[in-house]
């Protein structure tokens, strides 16, 4: 079985609009929502999973965040072209290239692939993914090369969320 989690980068700031879109900075609410996900996704899991990152600076820093957190070196995580601007067949694809040794994955990214990536697996909307937002799926597959769009969801939570509580 492996483990996918998807992790919307933190909200980032537009106080920069001379800047491309890729160097966006996270804000400050932004910086705190991660640090409160990173912190609620630590305590779900018992397992440290291998972190990739779209190369837009908003992903990077809150996959820095997250790396932190699970008390990982940050050059650990794998800042992968393809995974911005990317569809949700390329999510898949990406996955099933994942080296057979690592059972459990955490993927930074954007919207709106990853809500289009969510409902393809579990064939129905799950709704917003606002940013910050976790959604870990359990793949029924013992090998990456096998997975597709077919998934179960364990949990899915966002920081409004856990403010609430």
């Amino acid at each position: 079985m492996k483990t996918v989690y998807l992790v919307r980068h933190a909200k980032s700031s537009w106080d920069y609009p001379h800047l491309d879109d890729r160097d966006r900075p996270l804000k400050g609410r932004g910086m705190r929502d991660a640090h409160l996900m990173a912190d609620y996704v630590t305590q779900q899991s018992d397992v440290t999973p291998r972190l990739y990152s779209s190369p837009a600076t908003r992903a990077v820093h809150t996959a820095m965040i997250f790396a932190r957190h699970f008390q990982i070196p940050l050059d650990s995580v794998s800042v992968k072209e393809e995974l911005y601007e990317s569809s949700s067949d390329q999510i898949r694809d990406f996955l099933q290239g994942m080296p057979l040794r690592d059972d459990s994955v955490m993927i930074f990214g954007h919207n709106p692939t990853f809500e289009e990536f969510i409902d393809r697996c579990l064939h129905q909307p799950l709704g917003r993914v606002p940013t910050a937002a976790v959604a870990c799926l359990h793949f029924p597959v013992a090998d990456w090369k096998d997975l597709d769009f077919e998934a179960e969801l364990l949990f899915f939570d966002f920081p409004k969320n856990l403010k609430a509580t």
